[in-house]
């Protein structure tokens, strides 16, 4: 296909993602400036691990002075969801080469995952596309945050909320994955698990035990 039209269509296909990138990335990069961390930093944060739960997580865990170890599980951990993403892509890329799946695999996030999925199983969709979808993504994310960081130099601490983005971002993924009871169920454990243990962890590795229990307790709720 030509590459003019590829393109056309996949930033069409990725544009919304921006979109919604961007207020998030600048107030990602308004908290790691806060937390310490220079725009430079916030840059090569956004490059090298491009996943914007995981990269607000360890801004978090560093400003509450978590040890490097604690930050690398966490953010692991909550990344482990791109395997399965990846996984379900995969039965659309079989024959393509390596180094154009490496630059794809690199882009996968939660939106350009849903857009592009939507997109393979219509059928009118290729890997030279959904690069394009990962990334406009990735270049929008990475940009907003290196201005967010330094823009944060010239907003006050706490001003405009910017210290509750965290905390407003997981409510609403929390709310967007509730979609029957043993959902739920397993959010109520986790959270009630995570208050019990930070009682009696220190640090912030009571963060991690809630919820792999609270997903093992999912897993027995769902076979019920």
């Amino acid at each position: 296909m030509n590459s003019k039209i590829s393109l056309t269509q996949g930033v069409t296909a990725g544009w919304p993602i921006c979109l919604g990138y961007l207020p998030i990335g600048l107030a990602f990069g308004v908290l790691a400036q806060k937390a310490g961390l220079t725009p430079f930093e916030i840059g090569l944060m956004s490059v090298f691990v491009f996943a914007g739960s995981s990269q607000f997580i360890a801004v978090s865990m560093l400003s509450a002075g978590a040890t490097v170890a604690s930050v690398i599980i966490t953010t692991f951990t909550v990344n482990l969801r791109h395997f399965l993403m990846s996984s379900s892509l995969s039965v659309f890329l079989g024959r393509e080469k390596r180094t154009k799946l490496s630059l794809f695999a690199y882009g996968v996030t939660d939106e350009s995952f849903a857009v592009n999925f939507i997109k393979f199983k219509e059928g009118d969709w290729d890997l030279d596309r959904s690069l394009v979808v990962n990334h406009i993504a990735n270049f929008t994310w990475i940009t907003s945050t290196v201005v967010g960081g330094y823009s944060g130099q010239f907003i006050p601490e706490r001003a405009f909320g910017i210290d509750y983005a965290l905390i407003a971002m997981f409510i609403c993924l929390l709310i967007f994955q509730l979609r029957g009871r043993e959902y739920v169920i397993t959010a109520i454990i986790a959270g009630i698990l995570a208050v019990i243990l930070s009682l009696i962890i220190p640090g912030n590795s009571y963060i991690i035990i809630a919820s792999v229990l609270a997903a093992t307790a999912g897993v027995f709720i769902r076979k019920s």
